[in-house]
Formats: C-alpha cells, structure tokens, sequence
C-alpha cells in the first residue's frame, strides 16, 4: 500500500467524519451509480441529491457562493475517501469545476449572486464551447462571432467535441466579438442558454459524434443566433481570454490531487487479471507492473505539490500542462500493454449483439482521446517549453520555409 503521510489534525478529522457518512449514506445500488457517471440517470441524480443536502456539492467555493469554504487539502481528503470506498463524488459537473471558479475570479457581484447558486443546486448544467472544427488547440482561432444586439449578445457559429451536451441547459461559450482585434483579443466568454423561456431550443442543434466505443457522450454543435443577456458575458465584452485562461487552468489542473486515484485502482485490477492469467511471475510482466506503479505514485507525489501551491493561494498556472501530459501518456501506453497482456482474447467482445465491450476494451479505446482533447500533447510541450521553461517560441510556417 502506498506510503501515507499525515496532513494534520484537521486534515485527520475531516478524513473520519467524510467515512462516517458514506458508512452511514452508502446507496446500495452503488453499480447502478456508477455506470451512470456520464450519462446520467435516476440513481446518479439521486445520489447528487443526497450530497447537496449534506453539503458535499462545490465544498471547495466559498461559503458565500453556496460552497463549504473547504481548502485544497480538506477537498483531496474528500475525493480520497470518495475513491477508497468506491463510490463516485457526484459533482455538478463543468459548472462546479470550470465555470463557477471563473464566475468567482471574474465574475460581478450580481453574475455570482446569480449564476453560482443555480450551479449548487443543479439548476444549470454546463456544457463546454471552446473547440471548433478549425480551432481545438489552437483555441484563439475561433471563428463563432458575437454581435452585441441591444442588452442582448447574439451568437452564431460552430463547435465540436461539446461533452455532455445532450443533458446541458447552459454552454460557456467563447465567441468573437470583435473581428479586428488580435487573436488572443476581441473574444467575449458568454453563458448561453440552451433553451429559450418558452422551452424551444435557443438557436442549437446538436449531432451527436460516435465515437471508437460505441457511445456519443459529446457532440457537434451549431449555433445559430443563441441570444442571452449582455450580462451573461464574465469579464466584459472581449476581455474573454484571461476568463478562458482562467478555466483552462482548473481543466487541466483542478484535478492533480486526485489524478492517481482511478488509476491506482486500475492498477491493482490489472495486478488480479495478470493473476488470474497466470502472468504475475513472469518477470517481464512484473517490470511492466513495476513501471505502472511507479507512475502512480509520481502522480500522487505531483499531485501533493500542486496541493500544496492551492494553500499557498496560487492560481493555476502553465504548469498544469505538465499533469496533463504526464497522466494522459501513461493512460494511452498503459491499457496498450493490457490489451497485450490479455492477448488474442483482447480482440474479441463479450458477446456477438450490437457493440459491447468489456472494461478492458473500453479502458484501451477511450484512452485513445486523453492525449488530444483539452490540449493535445503537442501543444501541451509548446507551453511548458514556452510558459514554464522560457524557450523561444517555435518559428512560424513562413519562417521555416525561408530557412
């Protein structure tokens, strides 16, 4: 078991009232819970419930906003516990942990008083419009426009990849509004809703995107004239990108605490499979479970330091590129090597109907995505070379073709 360090009493007391109530609170459906996660559902809905009556929704907001005023350690205390007893922390999702700390950092006093309590009670779910068919990593090159109408901002354009779409009733969106201004500028950060008051769609029309698993947990989105309310723009009209820098921050770094959690239980069900295989003496395998273990506890390490820059008040920074690279590389190489430990048998799913896969197959092939979405690697290597490093930037197409 991996080596435990003391994070005080506080720390300490907290931990045991956390187990305490999920002795007391533990659903008995816990499966049904759990494979509801993405999608949704009666039992997870139920569950999210039952934490925001207790108090265990947005814990690490203020308490003025409707959190628990919980610091980073009391929050890694409780996803800990949460992934010890094998139940999922259900969360209100992006709005808890994208949108509500931007409102927080950028937002009005009425945008708070407003937005954050729709987000704790789950009035509002959020879905993501960054990406666009010609702008994913390369954010700045969006090209969905925003014309301001009046009190009104009016948004017209195209986005992909939007997860959670299909359950979402608000999209944080980023829209150009003012097309002669430099890329990083002239881009406004807008909350839209989805659906007008009367209940007809607010200019969307979503697609959903199969993907290699059989399931279409994001889609395309087009938007066409999606009206909202000038002040649901945070931060000002084309001040977006210090709000988007904002997100992107908690996207990429918000999570380092609890990162190595889900992977440190993959890891002792890959050490029952190569069991249960009758693999776990070959020492080839051994090294390779050796290697996996130690990139855990790397994760867990990284993790208490960036823990410990959230005491210290530090917003998150470039540097959460690194966590980002690090975690989805080792998912990627990781359920490769288990697909061929496990063999030919890999190959085949569980059964000959529709497109069933089991957990393995479904680990190896969503890990596929974890180096491309929220920033693919590439990119990731630019800012921290750039950002953290201080390298030179790379030379442009036209600089390399002159060389």
């Amino acid at each position: 078991m991996p080596m435990q360090i003391d994070l005080g009493p506080t720390a300490s007391h907290f931990r045991e009232e956390v187990r305490q109530w999920l002795r007391v609170n533990r659903p008995s459906n816990v499966e049904a819970v759990q494979s509801e996660i993405i999608g949704g559902g009666p039992d997870y809905d139920d569950w999210a419930k039952r934490l925001h009556e207790a108090g265990l929704m947005c814990v690490g907001w203020p308490k003025e906003y409707g959190g628990r005023g919980l610091g980073g350690v009391e929050v890694a205390v409780m996803n800990e516990e949460f992934g010890r007893a094998g139940l999922p922390r259900a969360t209100r999702g992006m709005g808890e942990w994208l949108v509500g700390p931007s409102i927080i950092v950028h937002g009005t006093e009425d945008q708070k008083a407003h937005f954050l309590s729709r987000i704790v009670d789950g009035t509002d779910r959020y879905c993501q419009g960054f990406s666009e068919p010609d702008a994913g990593s390369d954010l700045a090159g969006l090209k969905t426009r925003g014309i301001v109408d009046g009190d009104e901002i009016v948004v017209t354009g195209q986005k992909v990849w939007t997860s959670g779409a299909h359950r979402a009733t608000m999209m944080f969106c980023l829209c150009r509004t003012d097309p002669d201004a430099p890329k990083h500028r002239g881009i406004s950060y807008v909350l839209l809703p989805m659906k007008k008051p009367d209940g007809s769609s607010n200019g969307f029309e979503l697609r959903p995107i199969r993907q290699i698993t059989g399931n279409s947990n994001f889609s395309e989105t087009f938007i066409t004239e999606a009206r909202a309310p000038l002040s649901n723009v945070i931060g000002g009209v084309n001040n977006g990108w210090r709000v988007t820098m904002t997100t992107l921050g908690n996207e990429r770094g918000g999570n380092a605490t609890t990162q190595h959690a889900q992977y440190e239980r993959q890891f002792w069900r890959i050490v029952d499979e190569a069991r249960r295989l009758g693999r776990a003496d070959d020492s080839i395998v051994r090294q390779e479970l050796a290697w996996a273990y130690t990139h855990v506890e790397i994760m867990r390490f990284a993790g208490l330091r960036t823990l410990s820059e959230v005491v210290a008040h530090k917003e998150p920074g470039p540097a959460a590129s690194i966590n980002k690279m690090f975690w989805s590389e080792y998912a990627r190489d990781l359920n490769e090597w288990v697909m061929n430990l496990r063999g030919a048998h890999a190959m085949v799913r569980p059964d000959n109907e529709g497109y069933a896969l089991d957990r393995w197959q479904s680990d190896f092939l969503g890990s596929r995505s974890s180096t491309i979405w929220g920033g693919t690697a590439q990119v990731q290597r630019n800012i921290v070379g750039e950002q953290v490093l201080g390298l030179p930037k790379e030379p442009s197409g036209d600089e390399e073709r002159t060389r």
